[in-house]
């Protein structure tokens, strides 16, 4: 059996040797270095005056550690400001994580977020610091950025929902443009662009004052269709951004945003915000264009272009609402085709469809701008002549009547001896309270009479006492 042997109480084992114990110092210092390194971006010792007295690792912010050794760390800080404690690197007590701007060796600027702690001597007093501190500049660049996303789309959001409480077009716009002002501490905002591809570029809706003032310059930063936000100075000194904003269906138009003189000028945060919104503008037109053109459709006829039969019949009845207000008399031209079954028949409904066509646009030829045509359907049309009687359609009728055979001959490959037009004619007097209903019976019957009586004629359905 082994026998144990413990050693008497009172013996203290023998120190180690002095190099080993040197060599176990630089090792612990040069770990402790190591970790600090890998750790932090900064590490440092100031005297009691905040001179350096170690900085690491090397080079540190672009500087040679060995150049900041025994210069004022005050050097470093930045005309930014410190943030919360005057001066990290002479703290009164331990300071956790408190931020200040660094400067690089090229004079770029760092943020730096920096743990420090004063260093005492025996007696209690403080003779320097001892610190760390963490680059966030790229973090905090981050963080701006995603902060200044947020707020963007927090924006977007509440555009897109006022404007989804809205129902017509103008509505939606209006609510688009006010909800863009006040994110953007605007005066006021437009939608600018030309009706048309020849036309001049005009405030097409607006919200707050000076549209009208800042047209020209927004105009000029939208030329040559750009979809970039691009901002200058009015001559009355307001600030203009402008961004073009041409849809699908081909319309020019542009947001255009102003603010007062005396504000702040247009950011990067700005202009993204504006240009975002922009797209929601771009939705609005592109609907009110989808509504137009379904409204034209639902009131047109595709081939001819004219009215169709509801569109007429219910714009004359607001036209006669206001001639009867006015006193004045209205004439109803029906008019239908000659021979046109033998053309089609013949020929094919290709041609026939162009015989339609030239019809409509000789009609279009005889009237004024503002009557109205229809095509009822097939081969039949209809005129309403505004505040016209029985007499000024006869001369109507008559031209038509005399020009639409050898006109409407002309195109086609062979000739059609009876094609031509059949016109029935019937007069809504002053003082009259016949209806649509009835004035259309009286012209379907003259318009028929002339087709019993040998066709390519007019005739006027006169009511007793005319």
């Amino acid at each position: 059996m082994t026998e144990l042997v413990l050693d008497p109480p009172d013996t203290v084992p023998p120190p180690p040797p002095r190099d080993d114990l040197r060599g176990a110092l630089m090792e612990s210092r040069q770990r402790w270095r190591h970790l600090v390194s890998l750790a932090a971006d900064l590490a440092f010792e100031t005297d009691d005056e905040g001179r350096f007295v170690l900085v690491m690792p090397d080079p540190v912010l672009g500087w040679p550690a060995g150049s900041l050794i025994g210069q004022p760390a005050d050097c470093l800080i930045g005309d930014q400001g410190t943030g919360a404690v005057a001066n990290p690197f002479r703290p009164a007590v331990e300071a956790r994580r408190s931020r200040a701007w660094l400067r690089h060796a090229d004079g770029r600027m760092a943020m730096m977020t920096i743990s420090a702690t004063p260093l005492y001597d025996a007696a209690g007093q403080v003779i320097g610091a001892r610190g760390i501190g963490i680059d966030l500049t790229d973090l905090d660049s981050q963080t701006s950025q995603m902060a200044a996303r947020l707020r963007r789309e927090q924006a977007l959001h509440h555009i897109l929902t006022r404007v989804g409480q809205e129902t017509d077009t103008d509505s939606k716009t209006d609510a688009a443009l006010w909800a863009l002002i006040h994110a953007l501490g605007a005066e006021g905002s437009a939608v600018i662009g030309a009706v048309s591809d020849d036309a001049e570029i005009e405030v097409l809706h607006e919200c707050g004052p000076g549209a009208s003032a800042v047209l020209e310059a927004a105009t000029r930063l939208v030329v040559g269709r750009t979809s970039e936000p691009r901002h200058t100075t009015n001559h009355d000194g307001r600030m203009v951004l402008a961004i073009g904003c041409e849809t699908r269906f081909g319309t020019r138009a542009a947001l255009a945003i102003w603010r007062t003189p005396d504000s702040r000028p247009w950011d990067e945060e700005d202009t993204a915000l504006a240009g975002s919104a922009v797209d929601i503008v771009r939705m609005i037109l592109e609907y009110e264009a989808l509504q137009r053109e379904m409204a034209h459709q639902a009131r047109t006829d595709p081939l001819t272009g004219l009215l169709n039969r509801r569109a007429f019949i219910e714009e004359m009845g607001r036209q006669i609402i206001r001639m009867d207000r006015e006193s004045e008399p209205g004439t109803l031209i029906f008019v239908d085709l000659d021979a046109f079954k033998a053309v089609n028949d013949r020929l094919g409904h290709a041609i026939g469809d162009q015989v339609l066509v030239h019809l409509a646009h000789m009609l279009r030829r005889l009237v004024r701008p503002f009557d109205l045509i229809t095509r009822l359907g097939g081969d039949e049309f209809a005129v309403w002549l505004i505040g016209a009687d029985h007499l000024t359609a006869a001369e109507r009728a008559d031209h038509l009547c005399k020009n639409a055979p050898a006109e409407l001959q002309s195109m086609l490959p062979e000739p059609f001896p009876t094609l031509g037009v059949s016109v029935g004619i019937a007069t809504r007097r002053v003082g009259s309270h016949e209806t649509i209903e009835d004035l259309t019976k009286r012209a379907d019957m003259a318009m028929y009479e002339v087709k019993r009586s040998g066709r390519r004629h007019w005739r006027v359905s006169l009511l007793d006492g005319d």
